[in-house]
């Protein structure tokens, strides 16, 4: 479970690949029924078939190809499918900027769903366990930390908040009369060395402050504050999403529907980024993100309802 505090999108479009999916999620009994928030990323998701899901369900627990550990579906410890699950199977989705995931040593490995984004975005995911995690302050212009505090902004203001940054980097006073592009426009631009932001005055200078690196942390919100705190974290731009309901089973007992899971989180912030920084028309690019979740998702859903608990 993460922390992440977070109207939810509905996937709209045909996507490039793959077969269309329905799934809902439990809608909140004091919301109108014409509401965006009775929407649910679990709605007309654009999925891979998840065929070899259904088969492995029945077959039961396989083990893993790498420690040999019985698990269902995939090993979280080695970030792998399982033998009854072939990888060529299994998508694999490319985000436009990297991840890092920072767990909280507490965190059970088995209950997180940071793992599904390693598994279906392993080139662009890393999982790390607080403390081990890297010095972000080279790059703290190029990074943001998705975390509901005080001095966070929207996913809007991303590129002029890592323009800030890299001007106080660079010693130059900030340019407010020149325009942003949307961040991932140029996002084949190689890393510039400091000596390339000697003039800001330069349009192509801007450019080059773009987003390069997401951080999320997975954690209960009780963990989190020892992770928030590190210093390592505190120079970083820090990133709050929208409101969105959460569809996770294993809800943190005492808190509110938006607190989402950690993919959850990953997903829609992507999501956002596409509609609102790249400005482009989202047709379900990162919705295989939710492969495991919502496969798993209606697992529980349809286990619940036979036992008589819905």
């Amino acid at each position: 479970m993460s922390l992440y505090t977070s109207v939810v999108l509905k996937g709209d479009q045909d996507s490039q690949q793959g077969t269309k999916r329905k799934t809902e999620c439990p809608k909140s009994p004091d919301s109108p029924t014409t509401s965006m928030l009775q929407e649910t990323p679990l709605q007309n998701l654009h999925l891979a078939s998840q065929a070899v899901l259904e088969r492995a369900q029945k077959q039961g627990r396989s083990k893993c190809p790498k420690c040999n550990s019985s698990r269902m579906f995939y090993c979280y410890t080695c970030y792998v499918p399982v033998e009854t699950v072939p990888t060529s199977e299994i998508p694999v989705v490319k985000l436009p900027v990297k991840v890092d995931i920072i767990k909280h040593p507490n965190e059970t490995d088995g209950k997180s769903t940071a793992v599904h984004a390693k598994l279906l975005a392993p080139e662009d995911v890393t999982i790390y366990t607080y403390p081990c995690i890297p010095d972000y302050e080279e790059m703290k212009h190029e990074i943001a930390l998705i975390f509901p505090g005080p001095n966070s902004v929207s996913v809007n203001d991303i590129p002029l908040s890592l323009l800030n940054k890299l001007e106080k980097k660079v010693g130059c006073k900030r340019v407010n009369d020149l325009p942003v592009e949307p961040v991932l426009k140029h996002a084949k631009v190689e890393p510039a060395s400091d000596s390339d932001f000697g003039d800001l005055s330069s349009h192509s200078a801007i450019k080059n402050t773009g987003l390069k690196k997401i951080i999320f942390v997975d954690s209960t919100w009780n963990q989190t504050n020892k992770i928030i705190t590190d210093e390592r974290l505190q120079a970083l731009l820090q990133i709050e999403l929208k409101s969105r309901k959460t569809c996770f089973w294993r809800h943190q007992k005492g808190k509110p529907d938006t607190y989402l899971s950690t993919i959850e989180a990953i997903y829609y912030f992507l999501v956002d980024y596409h509609r609102e920084l790249l400005k482009e028309k989202y047709e379900g690019q990162y919705d295989n993100l939710l492969f495991f979740y919502s496969f798993m998702y209606q697992l529980i859903k349809n286990a619940r309802s036979s036992a008589g608990k819905e």
